[in-house]
């Protein structure tokens, strides 16, 4: 097996989508078993619980802000002890006041969800009055009101070692937060949170059978990318030749007519790159913004999901599904592939910043066929860049690692049978070969390694339930809306890709175009942080040359296009 990886979360963003995703992970355990093609142990740690039953807990490093967690206390731990930690441990939630009945009662949902996993009734299923649907519970409980920090939707257990809070800066107030880069660099030189953090890998790292590296989640807008320039750095001395994957995140409305802020994010997302991708293996983008550069573009938007983009809530919870999927080549169980191997197919010839594609949910009609569905979608691919909401028409990219997951493995099977093939796709004899026959098609000559799962997207709460009514139970298409009240969405497929593009260059060339126009001596206060003027300008041009490595012959052209306008 490819062996364990330890996660790192940095910053509060990095926490939303990351509580989303240990969501998805607790709902996978719960799933049957023999469904389960995705490792648990590569990123969670086996416990056992008082009564002998087993545990898993996220193998996990989080940095965040005082006032940042919420009712989540530093060094505190849910009620079921791993084996490896033999100290105390202490309850992590804070009960709702006697009489609130307010949503957000944080304490009850892990109770209950607590006992879901013990196979107990809940307190709600034990009451006397009729429970409500699943779906009513989810969407009252975790409404957007109720839902101000990460661990307000976080219904796992963390290990004492998990938590890390910066009490040097706040999470949100007029002042004292961690804005700049620089500020984040700053602390990661001061020698007692360098130890407090070594402390905690070193937890993880020396309890892994074999650890195959690093994912680390890290804002990008804010002073965190500073403290992600750092932590890779350290990762990449420390831990020579284990995988770094890291993954810069945005949330989908960011400072948007703040002045001084939305500069200081252009700056911040500019250095991130420069440095996160130089001490990474792989570099990826995520974001529903719709854009990475100054001007504010509509967020990424998904036919079959109604999202709300001003909640945290709702756009990490896409991002969690896109991750979850992008992660899988170095998860399964039957496959070989580690974090590194993902990496040297996608990073050669200096291209070690990724895009990221997803279909969240994948448009699958019920009771068709896979070749009927792809047959569909012959010009376009039905994904969407989770980079830019500009409409991008991909018709080559050098190397992608893409997953299907959710789909049958008998889903191959023409919906008309008897009937002769009505394409090449209709022929193949898997659903690999199907997805690999329409990928050389829609990529020829790109290498694209691919994987197909029957093992979908669980969404169960705390996942939101912001589906469209055109969905069934497990997440595929309606010919029509039903007549009855839909039920919640408990599981979708989900398509999604890494690719090293030419889509980059247009990606990271406006982003240096942006940053290159600005007049910095008006932002003095973000240099006095700790970045030079001449640093600056120097990570700069490597954001440039960085673009460069993407471009083809009319990617090119567009730029002394674009320099010559100027």
């Amino acid at each position: 097996m490819p062996g364990e990886a330890v996660t790192l979360q940095l910053g509060h963003y990095a926490g939303c989508v990351g509580a989303h995703w240990w969501g998805l992970q607790d709902a996978a355990l719960r799933s049957p078993a023999e469904a389960a093609e995705l490792r648990a142990a590569a990123l969670l740690r086996p416990g056992r619980a008082a009564g002998g039953r087993e545990t898993y807990t996220p193998r996990l490093v989080a940095l965040e802000l005082k006032g940042g967690v919420g009712a989540l206390r530093p060094g505190g731990a849910g009620p079921e002890a791993p084996v490896a930690w033999d100290g105390e441990v202490a309850a992590y939630l804070e009960c709702a006041s006697a009489g609130g009945s307010a949503p957000r009662d944080a304490g009850r949902r892990t109770e209950d969800a607590s006992s879901e996993r013990r196979g107990r009734p809940s307190a709600a299923v034990q009451g006397t009055s009729p429970a409500p649907s699943r779906l009513a519970v989810s969407q009252e409980v975790y409404s957007g009101g109720s839902t101000q920090v990460w661990s307000d939707y976080l219904n796992v257990h963390l290990h004492p070692k998990s938590l890390y809070v910066i009490h040097q800066y706040m999470h949100d107030g007029e002042c004292g937060c961690l804005e700049a880069f620089g500020q984040g660099e700053s602390l990661l030189r001061d020698p007692g949170c360098i130890e407090e953090l070594e402390d905690r890998l070193h937890f993880y790292v020396e309890e892994c059978d074999y650890l195959q590296g690093f994912q680390v989640l890290c804002d990008l807008h804010n002073g965190f990318s500073g403290v992600g320039a750092k932590v890779t750095e350290l990762l990449y001395d420390e831990y020579s030749g284990k995988g770094i994957l890291t993954w810069g995140l945005t949330p989908a409305t960011s400072n948007v007519g703040e002045s001084q802020k939305n500069f200081y994010r252009l700056m911040n997302t500019a250095l991130g790159i420069v440095h996160l991708s130089s001490h990474s293996s792989l570099f990826c983008p995520l974001s529903l913004s719709g854009s990475l550069g100054i001007k504010p573009q509509p967020p990424v938007t998904f036919p079959y999901i109604n999202y709300d983009a001003s909640l945290n809530y709702h756009s990490s919870a896409i991002l969690a599904a896109a991750l979850d999927t992008l992660t899988a080549p170095y998860r399964l169980g039957a496959s070989q592939a580690s974090m590194m191997h993902l990496a040297e197919t996608l990073n050669f010839s200096g291209r070690k910043v990724v895009a990221a594609w997803a279909s969240v949910p994948f448009p699958a009609l019920r009771g068709y066929s896979l070749p009927d569905t792809l047959c569909a979608y012959q010009q376009d691919v039905p994904w969407k860049l989770l980079s830019s909401s500009r409409e991008q028409k991909v018709t080559c990219c050098f190397a992608q690692s893409v997953v299907l997951r959710g789909i049958c493995k008998e889903s191959h099977i023409s919906s008309c049978p008897g009937k002769q093939p009505t394409s090449p796709l209709h022929t193949c004899e898997s659903t690999e070969q199907i997805l690999q026959h329409y990928l050389h098609t829609m990529f020829p000559g790109a290498f694209s390694t691919s994987h197909v799962l029957e093992q979908p997207c669980n969404t169960l709460p705390p996942y939101p339930q912001f589906f469209s009514p055109l969905l069934t139970r497990q997440g595929f298409l309606l010919d029509k809306p039903p007549s009855y009240s839909p039920a919640a969405v408990d599981s979708i497929p989900v398509l999604a890709a890494l690719q090293s593009s030419p889509v980059l260059h247009t990606l990271l060339y406006s982003l240096y175009k942006d940053v290159q126009k600005l007049n910095t001596r008006r932002w003095a206060s973000f240099f006095s942080a700790g970045v030079e003027q001449d640093e600056f300008q120097e990570a700069l041009q490597e954001l440039r040359t960085l673009s460069q490595c993407y471009e083809t012959g009319f990617e090119a052209d567009e730029s002394e296009e674009e320099a010559d306008s100027d």
